[in-house]
């Protein structure tokens, strides 16, 4: 099928940012997947914690489901993934507004991958950057 047959391409209305793949927590908190190590955010009031800033743990989900993306985009047949770490450090806090993640697969073998990446505010200014490692494993029937 062609991209115009499928609505895309030159003069085809922009496509929305679907939901991270059916994943019921990622629906929850609003997750969105822009492409492969590309995650979204509307930070809203039931993801803020008592001081008005936005949860941690929502923060280090958008940046784990970033990096399993960029690593799910880049894996061979058979394989599957587990997240083994990621170090996370958080920069400045957001109230609101949209908030993205980029991540970055930096190195990979037939075992190990490791990724970085980073989340920003609209204004562009640096809120997490992060450091992961993913387990790659041929993936067993079900």
């Amino acid at each position: 099928m062609t991209p115009a047959a499928k609505g895309e391409g030159a003069g085809a209305p922009a496509r929305k940012p679907r939901a991270m793949g059916g994943d019921s927590f990622a629906r929850f908190l609003g997750l969105e997947h822009d492409g492969p190590g590309v995650t979204r955010l509307r930070v809203t009031p039931k993801l803020l914690n008592g001081t008005g800033l936005l949860l941690g743990p929502v923060g280090f989900a958008l940046v784990d489901f970033a990096m399993g993306s960029a690593l799910w985009a880049q894996r061979n047949p058979g394989e599957s993934i587990a997240t083994i770490n990621i170090a996370i450090n958080y920069i400045q806090g957001a109230r609101a507004g949209e908030i993205i993640c980029r991540a970055t697969l930096d190195r990979r073998n037939r075992h190990i991958a490791v990724l970085t990446a980073s989340v920003h505010d609209e204004q562009g200014q640096l809120l997490i950057t992060s450091v992961g490692s993913f387990s790659i494993f041929m993936a067993k029937p079900r």
